[in-house]
């Protein structure tokens, strides 16, 4: 299971159970909670551009989204408009996109999960798990101090033995006086740097005071990298089941 920080940071980190504040008592699990509870509402909908760059090209979508409880996500393409419908649909652990130019939909396969989704750095099994950091790693505070002239504190997390995770190691650093995440860097199982998200332009959504940037940059692929730029969030938004369906998916 690929932690949930991971994308979730990007679209479906929005939905899951409703999240209380955490206290900043500079306890290291209440930074890791911080982190995990930083996007979450019991339903929540917006907007969000996502730009793609790759050694070869570059592009940017358009996209909206849809959010309920843990198990239920849509999200649509805006532009452009050769993309324009195209739309995926999660509940629990199953995925369907829907193709309008051959209007059809089709399940995602167990053996496409690692598949890149709609050509970014983020896969598709990035968009379904879920997890927490504190219950799936073992942590300590590694670093507290000044870097690139802020005050950050550094929360390294070992993977669990019996933790269905494929990260080997997740280091959080945040700023000190919030704990809002600055950059998080994920190891493999032979503890390889893979990839590093990175955070910024903090704003404020619905009363929540949130990075509304997130950028995911792959360690073997030097100079590309998948931007996330929340446009509209709304954590308190009224969304009927009847969305999260495969006849809404084709609308």
């Amino acid at each position: 299971m690929r932690h949930g920080i991971a994308l979730f940071l990007f679209l479906w980190m929005t939905s899951a159970s409703a999240a209380t504040a955490q206290p900043l008592d500079g306890k290291v699990e209440s930074i890791l909670n911080r982190i995990d509870d930083l996007y979450r509402g019991d339903a929540s909908q917006g907007a969000l551009t996502m730009t793609v760059s790759t050694e070869h090209w570059k592009r940017t979508l358009q996209l909206e989204f849809y959010n309920k409880g843990k198990d239920q996500s849509l999200i649509r393409i805006l532009s452009p408009k050769k993309e324009k419908g195209t739309a995926t649909l999660r509940v629990k652990k199953d995925m369907w996109n829907y193709l309008p130019k051959v209007k059809r939909v089709i399940k995602v396969p167990v053996t496409m999960m690692g598949g890149a989704w709609m050509g970014s750095h983020f896969t598709n099994d990035d968009l379904v798990k879920q997890s927490r950091m504190a219950d799936d790693f073992t942590y300590q505070l590694t670093f507290e101090g000044k870097r690139a002239g802020r005050e950050v504190k550094e929360v390294t997390c070992i993977a669990r033995e019996d933790a269905a995770v494929v990260w080997g190691k997740v280091v959080v650093e945040v700023l000190a006086k919030d704990s809002m995440p600055v950059a998080i860097r994920y190891y493999d199982e032979d503890l390889e740097l893979i990839r590093t998200m990175e955070f910024g332009e903090f704003k404020t959504f619905g009363g929540r005071y949130i990075p509304a940037l997130m950028k995911i940059v792959p360690k073997d692929k030097p100079g590309e990298y998948t931007e996330v730029r929340y446009d509209k969030l709304d954590f308190d938004a009224v969304i009927p089941d009847a969305i999260f369906s495969r006849r809404r998916l084709e609308r």
